[in-house]
């Protein structure tokens, strides 16, 4: 999502303190001709205040930050990659309707959405014999329309248990206790890579970096996919690494507190590998968001301690998910203390909604309220996703309306100002 920067005004005098009423520093001697010009008399050599011999100067006042309006966009379900045209209007569409930020999924099921050196080419995008890359198109049509694009990895470490990386480097794979590895997730077996194996961190920014420099985007964005769960570390690898470093086997509790915070390093030490590989490649964008979820929830279980990400500069963005079906849950998961805390860290913090996505579409009048109730708080909004606002899951309203219903919302936002205390 990219961030308006905070705004921190700094001001200083104009003009010394004097050290004498009839001694007046250089700056100022040299500034009399100009004020007598100007008709103002020079008190102070008169004894007076210098508050009264010059106009009051009022400070410049901080203007309000532009408001993050974004969207993520993905293939499932969407035809929405497999088209130039699609792309082209998608955008078109997007820009009309006041968002300002696009969140491409690039990087998903083991597979990316362009040529890449470290990963295969998306199946279905394969197939269709496109000889567009998705991302570079979007990102192309978006800069023409002053939108920003920031692509989403949404796998981050994690990858199908049956891809072919995970069959050809098995050491690469975290393991739980037992020795086993897969976690059901999306209804599917998934493993995560090991952010702590050479092998994985040059594949992991390898695939962010290309992107990066190919298509000019404007950042790019992690999730609650960059992560090491909490119940693995036992592999062969991370027993060694953990045993040279500490001279001790790994806890067999996994929630162990130490044994928690040295893998909780590993993995910040990825993400600030990735900022130093962003910054020193001079190629690209180093803007790096993150989408997590709820801070206890992912420090406890995914070992992401974004609070130190955020504080530490390793990323600049945080969104927070936010998909509770109601208004009143939606509210109170806005003063979770985490988010409230975050909100004066200095960095964009934004709200994920749930637009639509499959069976479940929300109401525009719900939609409404629940940007209100962040904007409310100082947070722009990104949905979760395209083919939720009026594409395939439009709902009953149907997409003519609720493209209507979302140009009129975001005309009426004003602009982000600081979030209350």
């Amino acid at each position: 999502m990219q961030r308006p920067a905070a705004r921190h005004a700094r001001f200083s005098s104009p003009v010394r303190a004097l050290r004498h009423p009839l001694t007046l520093p250089r700056r100022l001697r040299r500034t009399l001709p100009l004020l007598f010009g100007l008709g103002i008399a020079p008190a102070v050599g008169l004894g007076l205040p210098l508050a009264t011999a010059m106009p009051a100067i009022s400070a410049p006042q901080a203007q309000p930050a532009p408001r993050r309006l974004g969207v993520w966009l993905t293939n499932s379900p969407s035809p929405l990659y497999y088209s130039p045209g699609r792309i082209d209007r998608a955008v078109a569409e997007l820009a009309a309707a006041g968002f300002n930020t696009l969140y491409p999924n690039v990087w998903s099921r083991g597979s990316t959405f362009h040529r890449s050196r470290w990963a295969p080419l998306e199946p279905a995008l394969a197939q269709s014999g496109a000889n567009h890359d998705p991302i570079c198109r979007m990102t192309e049509q978006a800069h023409r329309r002053g939108l920003q694009v920031i692509p989403w990895f949404e796998y981050g470490l994690m990858e199908p248990a049956t891809a072919a990386v995970v069959q050809q480097n098995p050491e690469w794979v975290l393991q739980k206790a037992d020795g086993s590895s897969t976690i059901e997730l999306h209804g599917k077996p998934m493993v995560f890579l090991n952010p702590a194996h050479p092998g994985v961190r040059q594949r992991f920014l390898g695939l962010i970096s290309e992107i990066v420099r190919r298509c000019k985007v404007d950042g790019i964005q992690l999730d609650d996919h960059f992560a090491w769960p909490v119940e693995l570390g036992y592999d062969p690898y991370t027993r060694a690494l953990y045993q040279q470093a500490t001279d001790r086997e790994p806890p067999t509790d996994h929630t162990d507190r130490t044994w928690m915070t040295w893998r909780r390093h590993q993995l910040t030490g990825l993400l600030r590998e990735l900022r130093r590989t962003l910054k020193s490649s001079g190629k690209g964008s180093v803007y790096v968001s993150l989408s997590p979820g709820p801070f206890r929830f992912a420090y406890n279980n995914w070992l992401q301690d974004w609070e130190i990400w955020a504080l530490g500069s390793l990323i600049d963005e945080l969104v927070v998910q936010n998909y509770a079906y109601s208004v009143q849950g939606f509210a109170r998961d806005l003063r979770q203390p985490a988010l409230v805390k975050a909100s004066s860290w200095g960095i964009p913090v934004e709200i994920g909604i749930l637009s639509g996505f499959g069976g479940r579409t929300t109401a525009m009048p719900t939609l409404a309220e629940k940007v209100r109730l962040a904007s409310q708080r100082g947070h722009g909004v990104i949905y979760f996703y395209w083919e939720g606002l009026w594409g395939l899951h439009a709902g009953p309203e149907g997409g003519q309306a609720r493209q209507a219903g979302f140009s009129q919302l975001h005309r009426s936002l004003p602009p982000l100002s600081p979030a209350p205390p």
